[in-house]
């Protein structure tokens, strides 16, 4: 007898609806049950062709254009019941939640997808079979094709738009796909692959994506998963340890696209102080890119850099905690209240007013906390911490390959900073206030996804 209590979570295996409440997780006031993991359904054979590897790629375009329309309309309540969920399941606002999801149908939009194709692996038709390659210094003919890979995702769940850019990033590049779903967010993915076949039933893509869950890091399960012998590629996202126990599988013909952990600063030049204008301007930017995503995607700012002495400083500190309870977008009035640990650190630091002062409370609108150093914990939660600097340049010492997105104010200061900030090991340098504009087609962490989810292979001679 299903119980009521327990969230039922649905499997699709290649491309099919699987239910049942066979296996049971979670805490007492989160339980949730999944059917029977069958592995051997989960998975294709390497002795014949993923379901999708010849389908013409205007097909799966125009399917996956008519799933975005069918998330937004959302016919049969799918979307509706994943997002109702996902709110009850998920750490994010429950506002936050919603954008996030009016926004994943974008994510299928057919020229979004054809500027990945063009700017991350050359051109559509380094997917769509072999192409010619006529400027070999022997003067061979040749042939390459972007080949379609077999992929394991371990996405994370920190954003529902994860779930839709790992499908999206499947289906254009006609792999076999399996999804491992996170915890915290088991019900995105589902819908979207049900909206796949919803719109194109027992078609090649529908039967190439299949997901399921399992306890992370269940070596009986990963053991026989994680090896070539099904798949070429895993594709993980995750904090330290996810990635760390994913290495422990790379073997020869087993490769790690790894999307690590990052953190993203600011810097905001003293421009800012010519006039309360600029002041109000910069505070403002700044705190759209701290709280983006209630300050939890990799984008979202946790250290400012502030170009001026204490005071001039202090006013930016307070102009900017002022500005961190708005409502925008991908940001919440108020986020989740600030726990304990973080709590126990920061009380520490109001006993030592000297060298830290405070703005804000632990109830989830903002804090900011400025040091003369960067300090020694994680910022999060909606705490953000801002450091003077005589320069500008003297905040590139904090940059390092765990910087995931440098947002700079004014423009021109980006302009000479850029090179020296990604020679310290940055990612990506944008306008301040932007760091939640990540464009499709673009780098992400240092690398172009499809290009690295793709085998790029020959036909010489």
């Amino acid at each position: 007898m299903i119980d009521a209590a327990v969230m039922q979570v649905c499997h699709i295996a290649k491309g099919r609806l699987v239910e049942g409440s066979d296996l049971k997780y979670g805490p007492p006031h989160a339980r949730f049950a999944t059917p029977a993991l069958n592995l051997g359904e989960l998975v294709w054979s390497r002795q014949e062709p993923g379901p999708a590897f010849d389908t013409p790629l205007e097909d799966i375009l125009d399917i996956l254009s008519e799933t975005g329309r069918w998330l937004e309309r959302d016919p049969e309540g799918l979307v509706a019941q994943a997002l109702e969920h996902a709110i009850s399941n998920n750490p994010l606002n429950p506002k936050v939640m919603r954008s996030s999801y009016a926004l994943m149908p974008k994510v299928f939009d057919r020229e979004r997808l054809m500027c990945q194709l063009e700017n991350e692996l050359g051109g559509a038709d380094r997917v769509e079979g072999w192409y010619p390659v006529t400027n070999l210094i022997s003067g061979r003919s040749a042939r390459m094709r972007a080949f379609p890979s077999r992929i394991l995702h371990i996405i994370a769940g920190n954003a529902p738009g994860v779930a839709a850019v790992s499908i999206a990033r499947g289906a254009i590049t006609k792999s076999v796909n399996l999804i491992k779903l996170p915890s915290n967010d088991l019900f995105t993915a589902p819908a979207i692959l049900r909206a796949i076949s919803a719109v194109a039933p027992n078609h090649p893509l529908a039967q190439s994506f299949s997901a399921a869950y399992w306890r992370g890091g269940d070596a009986k399960v990963e053991s026989l998963l994680m090896r070539p012998q099904f798949f070429d590629k895993l594709a993980a996202w995750g904090g330290d340890a996810t990635l760390r126990s994913a290495k422990n599988y790379i073997s020869p013909g087993f490769e790690l696209v790894a999307f690590d952990p990052k953190t993203s600063i600011s810097l905001v030049g003293n421009h800012a102080f010519s006039s309360d204008d600029f002041l109000m301007e910069a505070a403002d930017r700044a705190a759209a890119d701290v709280t983006l995503l209630d300050q939890m995607a990799c984008a979202s700012t946790r250290y400012i850099f502030v170009e001026g002495d204490q005071q001039q400083v202090d006013r930016f500190a307070e102009r900017l905690h002022q500005s961190m309870p708005v409502d925008r977008l991908l940001a919440s009035v108020e986020g989740a209240a600030v726990p304990s640990h973080l709590r126990d650190e920061i009380d520490g630091l109001k006993a030592m007013s000297n060298y830290y002062r405070i703005w804000g409370d632990y109830s989830g609108r903002g804090m900011v906390i400025r040091s003369e150093e960067p300090v020694d914990f994680y910022p999060e939660f909606r705490v953000v911490n801002v450091i003077p600097v005589s320069s500008l340049g003297d905040a590139v010492q904090y940059v390092n390959v765990a910087t995931q997105t440098v947002s700079i104010y004014p423009q021109s200061s980006k302009l000479a900073l850029r090179d020296a900030l990604i020679s310290a090991g940055a990612q990506r340098v944008c306008k301040l206030g932007e760091s939640g504009g990540m464009e499709a087609g673009l780098a992400h962490d240092g690398f172009l996804p499809l290009s690295r989810l793709v085998r790029w292979v020959n036909d010489e001679g």
